[in-house]
């Protein structure tokens, strides 16, 4: 297969860039470095492995992480409809069966007639066809040079973190009850409930457990969307409280009342063998991990099926190298996708992969890019990462506030978002016919 358009990483992002450009043609080749070089995060080779959470966040499109979703539906997104097939309970969010997912993606993918695999790290950015850079947060150092060398700028940096995975059959349901915040979705998420005499001994030793050192070179700021649980804590006694261990639409069935806090773990797997811990990310060291987070109500025996860890994640100041069709303002052939483009999160970085597949090939069919509404989420992201409007450039996810306001609003918040939701349905559908590719 001679290619016409190149793709490295086979994340969420490359995946769905490269099945967009191939259903409509486009002979593509896919380099994938792992599973013969693996990240420090990754631990499988197949594409569009999730390293963090397995949640898609919310379905409910007066969310506007469920509107973005709904829009990648629209526009025919491989990881949506993937993720659609392999669910898990989760309340109103879009959680997944990690394994399956990124298996079936790998599978969808590899058996396309279009797409060539290459098992392979690349080290320089030369290619005389176009180009989609989608390598993610983790990209390597060797590229990141290469990188530095084209863009002629420094690449970006922040933490990140994930949180612990545990054995559901170590969970003490004795303790522990089945629930989901005011009963919505359906008994989904495994509830444990602190006093608060059991929630200040767990926030003193948390405060005071053994942490990963972080190097003096690498003093590097936390993404703020996944600041580790005892980043947190150290910002006052009753932030987690009133955070991720909020206790709010959640009643202890053993004595009918609202706890103190809670600490809610979501299904993992589609046969509920390993639970997520909510809001856990976490850099304790592995020993103190099992010894704190032991101190939770249900988990005193709880078997760790993989404990939390951090990396560094990278990124490339969008608003000042990249235009709307997700080019290099000064190397059209090359374009970047996903979340080194500084989007956060798994759709997010999917939305920007779609984009990237479709601005390639209407740019090889010799036809400009016509970028996607703001007044929609796709566009409203989009509109974030390629236009000069902050003074620091920084990872974003998706929210209502990247929106152009109703030209008359009402005081209903909720009434208010579904407006903006229909409004954008209505704007992906016509930019949809308005790019003749569908």
């Amino acid at each position: 297969m001679k290619p016409e358009l190149v793709i490295i990483g086979g994340g969420l992002a490359g995946s769905e860039a490269a099945w967009q450009a191939a259903e409509r043609g486009v002979k593509v080749l896919l380099y994938e470095m792992r599973p013969n070089r693996m990240t420090e995060a990754h631990r499988t080779g197949d594409l569009a492995e999730l390293v963090c959470s397995n949640s898609l966040k919310s379905k409910e499109i007066t969310n506007s992480h469920g509107l973005l979703k709904e829009e990648l539906r629209e526009l025919g997104s491989l990881i949506i409809k993937i993720a659609d097939k392999t669910a898990v309970p989760a309340g109103s969010a879009l959680s997944v069966d990690r394994v399956e997912f990124s298996h079936l993606i790998t599978e969808a993918i590899s058996s396309h007639p279009n797409i060539k695999i290459l098992r392979e790290e690349v080290s320089k950015l030369s290619f005389e066809i176009p180009l989609i850079l989608a390598t993610g947060p983790l990209t390597s150092q060797t590229l990141i040079e290469a990188l530095k060398g084209i863009i002629k700028h420094d690449l970006i940096y922040f933490f990140d973190a994930i949180a612990p995975i545990i054995s559901r059959e170590s969970i003490n349901m004795d303790i522990a009850f089945t629930a989901s915040r005011y009963d919505k979705g359906g008994a989904d998420y495994i509830n444990c409930p602190m006093n608060r005499e059991e929630y200040e001994r767990f926030y003193n030793a948390l405060i005071a457990a053994d942490k990963v050192n972080v190097k003096d070179f690498e003093k590097i700021p936390y993404f703020e969307g996944c600041m580790p649980v005892e980043v947190l804590a150290e910002r006052g006694k009753e932030t987690l409280a009133y955070g991720p261990l909020k206790p709010v639409g959640l009643k202890d069935p053993r004595n009918g009342k609202q706890p103190h806090a809670v600490v809610q773990l979501r299904q993992e797997d589609k046969f509920g063998q390993s639970y997520n811990m909510v809001g856990f990310q976490t850099r304790l060291k592995w020993p103190e991990q099992k010894k704190v987070f032991r101190m939770i109500p249900g988990l005193e025996h709880a078997e760790f099926l993989r404990y939390g860890s951090q990396h560094r994640n990278t990124f490339i100041n969008s608003p000042v190298l990249l235009d709307t069709s997700l080019r290099l303002k000064d190397e059209n052939n090359i374009y970047v996708a996903g979340q080194i483009t500084g989007v956060e999160g798994y759709v997010e970085s999917t939305a920007m992969g779609l984009l990237a597949g479709l601005s390639a090939v209407i740019n090889m069919n010799g036809e400009e890019f016509i970028p996607p509404p703001e007044t929609t989420a796709t566009g409203a992201l989009l509109n974030y990462i390629t236009t000069e409007t902050v003074l620091k450039f920084q990872p974003m996810n998706m929210n209502w506030g990247l929106f152009p306001p109703l030209s008359v609003a009402i005081k209903d918040k909720e009434a208010n978002r579904e407006r903006l939701a229909r409004r954008a349905l209505k704007d992906i559908a016509k930019w949809k016919t308005q790019l003749k590719i569908f």
